[in-house]
């Protein structure tokens, strides 16, 4: 027996069957229990699971299974990011609906998932893109509407020519849609918005209380937000009756101002270029560019001389006016001034039309070759002269104030949120269009507006849109003949609030306020970093909006929130420079040859698993060879969950022997130290007995201390060391057994959010009836889980030189003594000054000579 191999495939199958039969994780709100809810960011269905997607649930069932097992009563569901362009695509490419190409997806997906033994509520799975789900949002929107929270405007936006549809600032990355990668152009459309920017400050101040958040998470939203502080400055034109007004965060440098500049969209640009038609070319070029202040920064500045000039509000001179492809219309005023001597943007717009460059801000910097942003005193600016920067900023605005040209103005960077998309797939926006009554919300009893099933995909773009009944109805306050709003929601207003509707996912309308009120807010979301300022803010900001309208009582939907890593594999290519995948490759010593062929490989560095190039790893093939308690423990074991995951096979196969190893520990004592033959009563112990069972609670404590700070990979470390232990130790005397049985029944406990159906096996090998996890978490004795030694780090002036073992709290006379005794050598020929002891910690000499 003691060779015996571990029958995972048997074994995973039977608890995964055990576990749904008594419905061990369906939550409930009828609990005196306190409540945990533990959430991963749900996956879109694409058709397969990945590796990616086990390690970030796996993180989740670790936390879901540690905290029931604390006597939390947990939620922890599962559903699916149904919507969106993908399946649009993969519709047009197989020649199938969208919707079933994504309920297969999601039935495929499911049976990969659930083999992982993840300890979902499955009676609460959702997809958002199912009518019982989207028809809440389209209510949501009518009342968002009556509540003056969402509205419409002509607008440029962000238009994406290979998807044909509408993209948020957020989804323009270096310029390009950020799922097609095709540049991005502008675009006036009628689109509807949710008023986010009115929510700045809120959202701002709600980063503080957020404690349980990544630091680095909360410095992107509150960047993104983009707080600033300045001035409003009125700029007279020349000649006209009318002022163009600047916002500017530098009002110390306005003597300094040599342009102002203008969007090429701004109305006085398109009132010129009525009449000038280079201007009206150089608009044109300058919609090319899109509207995010990303793609806008990296292209290369331009500007046209409109002709025209504005007065300066100090100095009185006038300053010439361009139009400039770097000011964007929806930031500020759309209008700012150029300041060359020291702002990088502006100087080399000045350069780049021969304009004068004044230096301002005193600094050692030839501001003709550079510009110069550093701090210093105020230099060639009249009343500002001899001033810090800061005083000149407040000298300033209060000077324009007083004089009536400029006012204080608090500004924020962030812009409100175009929600329509001309895509089929998606959600439909609640809204008839009628001649007479304009936009007329669909009544609640009319939802959900349902899209057709009967949709080609035969030409670009809306498919609703090109659709031959579907949007003609009548009016539904005058009856008349009208039509449907043809756009749907972005697929980021389905994810803004499913965590909410996880809470009761049944409830007839949508979210059962005292449900929400229990469960919410999410105790720990996991997901990747990438949707810090995409889904992570418009989920704060809809679930403030959600509360407004009575449906929560929640301001931050999420109060913890871990981003884990990525999970990265070598690449491989054949002589040809063909990416080939991990199976296709056999290592042989330090080289590596094609499976088939022998022919030699070129191993590449290691990346980010993707598709492209072929280094993904298929988490069935993996489950299929050595067991998901295999895979779970591996992907907990090797790094911390923020820190990139390195895939290799060396790691699974360990993961796959120490599994192996487990079982064996059992199968070796279990005669011995089984339920039927247990004692409660401590037996007189051994030294080494003692010592062993101190380290068995030390475990216990600090494997639960790691777990709820997210360090599972130390967790991970600590329990393979206590195995390794008891694997050491013989069940030679009462007191070794008595040891051997409470150190195995905590190792079983301590591995069974890792390895729950190893761990399920080993404690029905010891003949108990009851399921570990349906039990608690182990308990310590706090007096065993004390080091009776510790390590002291002796330096000498402040360097490490050696470390030694003493007493827990043992006196600052003897630490000395012994500390001095190790370092004798070092101190030779020189004086000790003094020495400083700090208990259980640190023996710092210091010395001279």
């Amino acid at each position: 027996m003691n060779d015996s191999r571990y029958n995972f495939k048997e074994s995973e199958r039977k608890w995964q069957q055990v576990w749904e039969e008594q419905k061990l994780f369906a939550a409930t709100e009828k609990s005196d229990k306190q409540k945990f809810y533990v959430l991963e960011m749900f996956p879109y269905p694409s058709g397969r699971i990945h590796m990616g997607h086990v390690r970030n649930y796996t993180l989740g069932d670790v936390t879901a299974r540690f905290k029931r097992a604390q006597g939390y009563n947990v939620l922890h569901p599962i559903g699916w990011d149904a919507f969106g362009l993908p399946a649009e695509n993969a519709a047009i490419q197989n020649n199938t609906h969208p919707g079933k190409w994504t309920y297969q997806n999601i039935d495929f997906m499911r049976g990969q998932l659930k083999p992982i033994g993840l300890s979902y509520d499955w009676e609460r799975e959702i997809a958002t893109c199912a009518p019982d789900y989207y028809k809440h949002e389209q209510r949501f929107f009518t009342e968002m509407l009556k509540a003056g929270l969402a509205y419409r405007k002509e607008s440029w936006v962000n238009w994406d020519p290979v998807d044909h549809t509408v993209l948020a600032n957020e989804q323009v990355v270096d310029g390009c849609g950020w799922r097609s990668g095709a540049p991005v152009e502008r675009k006036k459309l009628s689109q509807w918005f949710l008023p986010i920017s009115r929510f700045s400050e809120e959202l701002l101040q709600g980063l503080t209380t957020l404690t349980n958040w990544p630091e680095k998470v909360r410095t992107m939203q509150e960047n993104w937000i983009g707080r600033s502080e300045g001035a409003i400055v009125h700029f007279p034109l020349v000649g006209r009756d009318e002022n163009i007004s600047v916002y500017t965060t530098r009002p110390d440098t306005l003597f300094g101002m040599s342009f102002l500049a203008i969007a090429a969209n701004h109305p006085l640009s398109l009132e010129l270029a009525e009449k000038d038609a280079e201007l009206a070319a150089f608009i044109k070029e300058c919609e090319g560019l899109g509207t995010s202040e990303e793609s806008i920064e990296k292209a290369e500045k331009k500007g046209y001389d409109t002709g025209l000039r504005v007065t300066h509000p100090f100095n009185g001179n006038s300053y010439p006016v361009y139009a400039a492809n770097f000011v964007l219309m929806d930031y500020g005023t759309g209008a700012v001034f150029g300041c060359p001597a020291h702002d990088e943007r502006d100087h080399g717009f000045a350069t780049k039309y021969s304009l004068p460059i004044t230096q301002v801000v005193s600094g050692e910097v030839d501001v003709q070759k550079e510009a110069y942003t550093g701090d210093g005193k105020i230099i060639n600016s009249g009343l500002l002269d001899g001033l810090d920067v800061k005083a000149a900023k407040s000298k300033a605005i209060d000077t324009l104030e007083a004089e009536g040209k400029g006012e204080r103005k608090v500004n924020y960077r962030l812009r409100d949120w175009g929600i329509s998309r001309q895509r089929y797939w998606g959600c439909p926006i609640p809204i008839i269009y009628c001649d007479d009554c304009g936009a007329v919300p669909v009544p609640d009893a009319q939802l959900p507006v349902e899209l057709p099933e009967d949709v080609s995909f035969d030409k670009p773009g809306n498919p609703l849109d090109h659709h031959p009944t579907w949007k003609n109805v009548n009016c539904p306050t005058c009856s008349k003949p009208a039509k449907r709003e043809t756009d749907t929601f972005d697929t980021f207003f389905e994810s803004s609030w499913y965590f909410l509707r996880y809470a009761s996912p049944h409830a007839a309308n949508g979210i059962d306020r005292a449900a929400a009120d229990y469960w919410m807010p999410v105790d720990r979301y996991i997901g990747g970093v990438e949707h810090a300022v995409l889904h992570l803010l418009y989920a704060r900001y809809f679930t403030r909006v959600l509360k407004i309208l009575g449906y929560t009582k929640s301001d931050e939907p999420f109060s913890g929130l871990l981003t884990q890593g990525m999970i990265c594999h070598e690449t491989y290519k054949d002589e040809a420079g063909k990416w080939l995948e991990p199976e296709d490759v056999r290592k042989d010593g330090g080289k590596a040859v094609h499976v088939k062929s022998g022919a030699p490989v070129t191993i590449g560095r290691s990346e980010k698993m993707s598709k492209s190039k072929k280094n993904t790893v298929d988490p069935s093939h993996i489950i299929e060879t050595y067991g998901a308690d295999a895979a779970r423990l591996f992907m907990m074991s090797d790094s911390p969950p923020e820190r990139d995951l390195e895939w290799s096979d060396a790691g699974i196969d360990g993961a796959w022997r120490y599994v192996n190893r487990l079982w064996r520990l059992v199968e070796q004592h279990k005669d011995v130290i089984g339920a039927g033959v247990a004692k409660n009563t401590v037996p007189a112990l051994s030294d080494a007995e003692n010592t062993l069972r101190g380290l068995v609670h030390k475990t216990i404590k600090l494997v639960g201390e790691d777990i709820e700070n997210y360090h599972f990979n130390k967790a991970v470390a600590r329990f393979r060391e206590l195995s390794n232990a008891l694997g050491d130790a013989k069940a030679d005397s009462e007191g070794a057994v008595f040891v051997l049985r409470e150190g195995i029944e905590a190792v079983i406990h301590l591995v069974a959010p890792f390895m729950p159906h190893l761990a399920e096996a080993l404690w029905a090998q010891l003949g108990h009836s009851d399921l570990v996890a349906a039990r608690g978490w182990p308990t310590f004795d706090p007096a065993l889980a004390v080091d009776d030694t510790v390590t002291i780090a002796i330096q000498v002036n402040g360097k490490l030189r050696a470390t030694i073992q003493l007493p827990r709290d043992a006196d600052k006379v003897i630490a000395e003594k012994t500390a001095l005794a190790e370092i004798s050598g070092a101190l030779e020929g020189k004086e000790i000054v003094k020495t400083v002891v700090v208990p259980n910690r640190i023996v710092n000499v210091v010395v001279k000579g």
